[in-house]
This record gives C-alpha cells, structure tokens and sequence, in this order.
C-alpha cells in the first residue's frame, strides 16, 4: 500500500517547484514515485490542434494516448473522482504525492510563502508538517523549501512509525 502525502498550500506558493525538488530524493533513495494533481478549474491536457484534442473537440468521453514508455488518460466526468478512488490507479508506488487536494481528511504538509501575502490555507490541527522559509508553529515540524533531504527523511520515520496519514 503506497504512503499518501498531501501537499497544499495557495496558488503561487511554491508547491510544484518543492514537489520537483522532493521527488528526485525519493527516487535517489529507490522509492516509486506517483503525484496527483487536483485542479480545481477545467485543464485541457493536451494542446489544441493535436490529435487527442482534437478527439475531445469531436465529442470523445475518454481519450487515451500510450507510447512505449507514457500513457495517459482523460475522461469526462459528471461529478468529481474522490481521491482514494484515484488513488486505487497506482497501487504499485510506493509514494503517492498529491499537490492541493486541501479539502481531503488526510493530513496535509503545507507549503507557505509569506510573500504572497495570504494566511496559512489550513488550520494547525489539519497539519503533518509544514514547508516555509519563515517558521509559523513551534510545535509542527518545520522545513526548508531548498532541503527536501530532511523532508524525505521525516516522511520515512514517519511512515516507518506506523503512522498513517
């Protein structure tokens, strides 16, 4: 069963640049690697003119594309997937990071930039740890958004523990 991390934060914070930093840490040390990105407004996946575009204009409900080393899938929805459900697509990662999903019950790692001028996105309480060049709570661990080393080490004690998020 993969370990589930929510990472969260608003718009701007910085929690894809971190989630490029994490990931090839937990590869160096020879984990499985998943993320899951929720979008809270309509994405198009692929550029207009291209063939799986072109598909989805047609009126397709599901668009497949798969390559000798890619696949990928877009499926019209009438109502929006839960993540555990999502989640049962990669049962053979070790690590399933997810990048916003804030409304999940999980607990989440926050990552705040003070520069944008916006609270915290989650209340203490709903929070593992958090990711911030400026340290917010004294008792929730803190790290560096340029150390993901000491993050990759905490998630695995974490884990290790037996606790479970």
């Amino acid at each position: 069963m993969p370990h589930i991390v929510s990472f969260v934060g608003s718009s701007g914070s910085g929690k894809t640049t971190y989630l490029e930093k994490l990931i090839p840490e937990l590869k160096r040390r020879g984990f499985r690697v998943a993320v899951i990105k929720h979008d809270g407004h309509r994405f198009e996946m692929d550029r207009p003119g291209k063939d799986t575009w072109r598909h989805s204009q047609a009126g397709a409900d599901a668009i497949a594309i798969s390559s000798r080393d890619q696949f990928a899938l877009v499926r019209k929805l009438d109502q929006e997937i839960p993540l555990e459900q999502i989640v049962e697509y990669f049962s053979d990662m070790d690590y399933i990071l997810t990048e916003g999903y804030k409304k999940t019950l999980r607990a989440k790692i926050e990552v705040f930039r003070n520069a944008n001028g916006k609270p915290p996105l989650c209340p203490k309480d709903e929070l593992l740890a958090i990711i911030s060049t400026d340290k917010l709570y004294d008792d929730i661990p803190h790290f560096h958004p340029d150390e993901p080393i000491s993050m990759v080490d905490f998630l695995i004690g974490y884990f290790q523990r037996g606790t479970a998020l």
